[in-house]
């Protein structure tokens, strides 16, 4: 597996000028006893997990073990089965004005019009969030993932880096402090984009934000090193355990007599 290596200069903070913002302190958001499933079928379940401001962490398990259902579920966009979500100890539904305007949450896919030039794009995610950006915020936010010059091209025409990276650059819009939910975020980047990815997530920690991703690559140097959790395995089907126990009672049968 390949080995995501940062430059000395991603030891530093990425500091965007124009993020400065009076914005109160993040809250954590908490899991508890939480059961995800796929069909009839459970991923994981009584899983828990605190994500604290100023905490970036590394959320690791097989394929199909549930890491972007969970994702999907911190950023509201599917039920859990069973469990509770909680945003500074309120159930979210009852913070979810308070949550939403501070979420960002990237999935696998770039979320790109194949139309929309970079500028375009990100102007758009900027308004549906509720936090629309000037023409130069959003040209600075290029230029911290290396595509300034992708500012007037369409997406269409972009490498699959290049979009990537164009994606990305919503991080770096993202008001201060900010909660970063983020599928795979380091797929398709070369070494320059790990490198300034992780900057900008080391900007997203130090402004007292939280970061949770996924990646299948080995990220080795990430500053702040981040907290590694593992989805455990999946339960065993309803019935299963009982019938085990039943099978493992029952006396081994001998030849006729």
């Amino acid at each position: 597996m390949p080995v995501a290596r940062l430059g000395t200069a991603a030891a530093g903070a990425l500091l965007l000028p124009f993020h400065v913002s009076d914005r109160p302190p993040l809250q954590p958001l908490a899991a508890t006893g939480l059961r995800c499933e796929r069909g009839e079928r459970a991923l994981f379940d009584g899983f828990d997990l605190t994500l604290s401001p100023g905490e970036m962490v590394w959320l690791r398990g097989a394929n199909g073990r549930g890491k972007t259902t969970l994702l999907r579920t911190l950023a509201g966009l599917a039920m859990p089965a069973a469990g509770q979500l909680r945003w500074g100890g309120e159930p979210l539904a009852k913070a979810a004005a308070q949550w939403r305007s501070r979420l960002v949450f990237l999935g696998h896919a770039n979320a790109l019009k194949d139309d929309l030039t970079a500028a375009e794009s990100l102007h758009f995610a900027a308004r549906l969030a509720g936090a629309p950006r000037s023409a130069g915020e959003v040209r600075a936010a290029l230029a911290a993932l290396g595509v300034a010059a992708m500012e007037r091209r369409a997406a269409r025409t972009m490498s699959q880096g290049q979009r990537r990276r164009v994606a990305l650059a919503r991080l770096a819009l993202a008001p201060r402090p900010a909660l970063a939910l983020l599928d795979e975020p380091f797929d398709a980047l070369d070494d320059d984009g790990i490198d300034r990815l992780a900057r900008l997530l080391a900007d997203l920690v130090a402004a007292g934000g939280s970061v949770l991703f996924t990646s299948h690559q080995q990220i080795d140097r990430l500053r702040p090193v981040p907290r590694v959790v593992m989805l455990p395995d999946a339960p065993p089907p309803a019935g299963a355990s009982s019938a085990a126990a039943t099978t493992a009672a029952r006396p081994p049968q001998g030849p006729a007599q």
